[in-house]
């Protein structure tokens, strides 16, 4: 059958019953198999096994037990853990894998970019493949690893709670950038049970709110994290962040903070003046 060309032989030991190109998920099972004994897929090459949708896994990546030898085979990004007991590695579903939670801290910490590490975990839970009680016990067990507090801060935006809005963040860029105070800054929750930070000058009839996760449909997220961080203009006076952005990009916030409060007639204090806020004579 091999003279015939029935089937082919893409690495050691293992064989395919065809002669075409391999679907993906032929290449994670070939790429497993070619790896060392109780190895298990991870990261999104394990969680695409669970239906997470919206993220290409690319190159099929799988985890090694520490110590053991990496594979001569050549399409597989390989890491190696000591940590694949029971708790972690799913003991019926095959392909072997890791369990979605350990999956999504993996696949975050990997990743260099810190929004795509902050759309995957949320992702994982809008897409309910894992739950962020279950995230939170995986990220315990996981130690210390790349993007720790980014994922901390993620899970929590995911979960919604009030304490997920970085309600001090957003004082201290205000004030750092001489912004006036806002009259109203208080957290509202939703219908659904989901917080947001409401602030508000009435002065200036400008409002800001700040969401600890997006509500958009999943092919959105790829493009979001990998392009420049935007916030979005609702309406003349509205402008809506996300908490990533009042956290972690503080020069894009209070730029926008300052273009938001100039369109409703805000100045910036000339050098000397004890005022917060100034407001343009009509």
């Amino acid at each position: 059958m091999q003279a015939a060309r029935r089937w082919n032989n893409p690495a050691h030991g293992v064989i395919v019953l065809h002669n075409g190109s391999l679907s993906d998920p032929q290449r994670r099972r070939v790429a497993l198999a070619a790896s060392a004994p109780d190895s298990v897929l991870g990261g999104l090459s394990a969680l695409v096994e669970d239906g997470f949708a919206g993220f290409a896994p690319g190159v099929p990546t799988v985890v090694q037990p520490m110590g053991s030898r990496r594979p001569s085979y050549t399409q597989v990004q390989t890491r190696w853990s000591t940590y694949l007991g029971a708790e972690d590695v799913h003991p019926l579903r095959r392909p072997r894998r890791v369990r979605p939670a350990r999956a999504v801290v993996d696949a975050a910490s990997w990743h260099d970019n810190e929004r795509y590490a902050r759309a995957i975990v949320l992702a994982a839970v809008q897409q309910r493949i894992v739950a962020t009680r279950q995230l939170r016990e995986a990220l315990t067990r996981r130690g210390r690893c790349r993007h720790r507090a980014l994922i901390v801060e993620s899970v929590l935006d995911a979960h919604g709670g009030v304490q997920s809005l970085p309600e001090r963040d957003f004082d201290t860029i205000r004030a750092a950038a001489g912004l006036p105070r806002p009259r109203r800054q208080r957290v509202l929750t939703r219908a659904d049970g989901r917080c947001y930070l409401d602030v508000a000058w009435d002065d200036f009839d400008a409002a800001c709110e700040i969401h600890g996760i997006p509500h958009m449909l999943v092919p959105q997220w790829t493009a979001i994290c990998c392009a420049p961080t935007r916030s979005l203009f609702a309406g003349p006076r509205l402008l809506i962040f996300s908490s990533y952005t009042i956290r972690r990009q503080h020069e894009s916030a209070t730029h926008q903070l300052r273009r938001l409060l100039e369109r409703g007639g805000w100045a910036r204090p000339i050098a000397g003046e004890t005022k917060e806020s100034t407001r343009w004579s009509p």
